[in-house]
Order: structure tokens, then C-alpha cells, then sequence
């Protein structure tokens, strides 16, 4: 069994994130950049899954410039056998990126296709269900545990009331959420073992896509700082503040 993850280079999450001086966008200059935390724990499950004898390749997949190299080595590096990376400087929204991953499934053929259920970056979340949609396969959200049972797949994923299984037909399309797994960190032997495995490099004008954003931004804007809390005498006293000052009661 093969199984493709998609993983994307986005600021890395103990990073603050600051906004340009003309409110255009998120200034990316000199910034620690690193794979997307949910993107780790769908390359993690994929490793898991091929350790316990259950798949032969999991394959790594990146959309960006030649610096997302360095997100690919790090999938690499944790265990991945391969990686693609489809080059362009361009920004790619989710309908071009999952148009960009139908691709490269159809090439690669995979069993399952395992990625993050969003970016920290943009979090659209939007991905996962458009490459299933693209594809026609089924699709798996959310998902807080796998089991492979021959073609079939469990999927235990997180709703608002709990907990919902859904058994999938293999080929299918799994998005990760955060209580899957722990990912591992990469050995120093693995790291220089990951320097030797292949990546292929294509664009997605070679697979015959059109990544032209659909969307424009107009701004952005930082959060509003929080105002500092006050403390209160008595009960009579949080009660007024709640009531005439906060608005909530």
C-alpha cells in the first residue's frame, strides 16, 4: 500500500507573527520557517502505519518555492521513503492546491492520501474535503484514530457532540487532527539519511494546472490587544460590570 501526505512550509508556531507596515500581508523576512504542525502528524500516522507492516511507501508532497526543500527533508528525515516538491513562487490557494494534489494522486496512485486537516497559516481547512470532492473518494475528517482492516479504514474522527467512526473504502482522502498521535523528532543518523533520498521537482503548469488566485486580499490586520482585567469588591459589583459594562447579562 502507498500513501501520499501533502505537507506545507508555513512560519513556524512559536514564532509571533507580525503584519507588514502597510497592512498587505504577513512579513515572512527572516522568519523561522517549519512544517505545518498538522502536517506532522499525518506524516507521523503514515510512518506508523508502515512500521506495523501495513504500507511499502509513504510518499511526501510539497507546493512552493525551492525553501520548501527543507520541509520535504524533515518529512524525509522522519521516515518518509520519497518527495515530490511541485515549484512556484506563486501563492496557492486551496481549490489550486487541491487540484495540484488530484495531479499528482493520479500519477502516484496512492492508497490513502493522509494530510493535515488545516494550515496554522491560513486556516481555511478547506483542502482535504475539495482534493476527496476532485477525486471522488471518500474522506475522513478530523481524525483522532485509523485502523486499516484490508480495504477498508476506520476513521475515528472529532465532532462538537464527541466522538463519530466512519469506515472508509480505500483509495480515500484522511485529514489529521491534533489528538492522533505525537509526532516523532528526527534522529541525527535519519537526518543524514534524508539527505540522500530523492525529490523530485516538477511545476504545476508540467501537470497542467492553473494555480491563478481567485481570491484578493485586501488586509490585514493584527488582533486588538486585550485590555487589562480589573478586580471587583463584592458580588453586587461583578454583577454590574457584567450587566452595564460588559453587555453579557
Amino acid at each position: 500500500m502507498k500513501i501520499m501526505v501533502p505537507v506545507k512550509r508555513v512560519i513556524d508556531s512559536n514564532v509571533k507573527v507580525r503584519v507588514k507596515s502597510d497592512g498587505s500581508g504577513v512579513d515572512l523576512a527572516n522568519v523561522k520557517m517549519s512544517m505545518n504542525p498538522f502536517c506532522e502528524i499525518a506524516v507521523e500516522e503514515a510512518i506508523r502505519i508502515k512500521e506495523r507492516g501495513e504500507a511499502s511507501e509513504v510518499v511526501a508532497v510539497s507546493i512552493g518555492s525551492a525553501k520548501a526543500q527543507d520541509t520535504l527533508r524533515t518529512a524525509l528525515a522522519m521516515g518518509a521513503d520519497r518527495a515530490i516538491l511541485i515549484k512556484t513562487d506563486e501563492t496557492v490557494e486551496p481549490l489550486a492546491v487541491a487540484k495540484v494534489l488530484k495531479a499528482v494522486a493520479e500519477n502516484e496512485k496512492p492508497d490513502l492520501i493522509i494530510l493535515g486537516k488545516q494550515a496554522i497559516d491560513d486556516d481555511c481547512n478547506q483542502t482535504g474535503q475539495m482534493l476527496a470532492g476532485l477525486l471522488g473518494v471518500p474522506q475522513g475528517t478530523f481524525a483522532s484514530k485509523i485502523e486499516l482492516d484490508g480495504d477498508k479504514v476506520k476513521v475515528t474522527r472529532e465532532v462538537d457532540g464527541g466522538l463519530e467512526t466512519v469506515e472508509l473504502t480505500k483509495p480515500a482522502v484522511i485529514t489529521t487532527d491534533l489528538r492522533l498521535n505525537e509526532p516523532r523528532y528526527a534522529s541525527l543518523p535519519n537526518i543524514m539519511k534524508a539527505k540522500k533520498k530523492p525529490i523530485d521537482e516538477t511545476t504545476p503548469e508540467d501537470l497542467g494546472v492553473d494555480i491563478a488566485p481567485r481570491l484578493k486580499v485586501l488586509a490585514v490586520e493584527e488582533p486588538k490587544a486585550r485590555e487589562a482585567g480589573i478586580k471587583v469588591d463584592d458580588v453586587p459589583s461583578l454583577v454590574d460590570k457584567l450587566k452595564n459594562d460588559a453587555g453579557v447579562l
